[in-house]
């Protein structure tokens, strides 16, 4: 269990676009990666967020969905039909 708490985990953003929607918050969809002394491991983030009043950002809430194309065309197939 020691091993545990000693893992590092470091994430780098890869790429990330935002759309505002509201009167100060966004949506963030981003590709990250994952950085451990075992490997790395891609990931997508869909995140939520707001502006602070001296324009930095907040975030709220986060999902992260695997980079797995199955996985990917059922979470925009979905979106799509709702």
């Amino acid at each position: 269990m020691d091993d545990e708490k000693d893992a590092k985990v470091r994430f780098e953003t890869l790429s990330a676009e935002k759309i505002p929607f509201g009167k100060n918050n966004f949506l963030e969809v981003a590709r990250k990666k994952a950085i451990t002394d075992e490997g790395d491991s891609e990931f997508i983030s869909v995140s939520r967020g707001y502006f602070l009043p001296d324009g930095s950002e907040k975030y709220k809430k986060s999902i992260t969905i695997p980079d797995d194309p199955s996985i990917k065309a059922f979470v925009t197939e979905k979106i799509n039909k709702l």
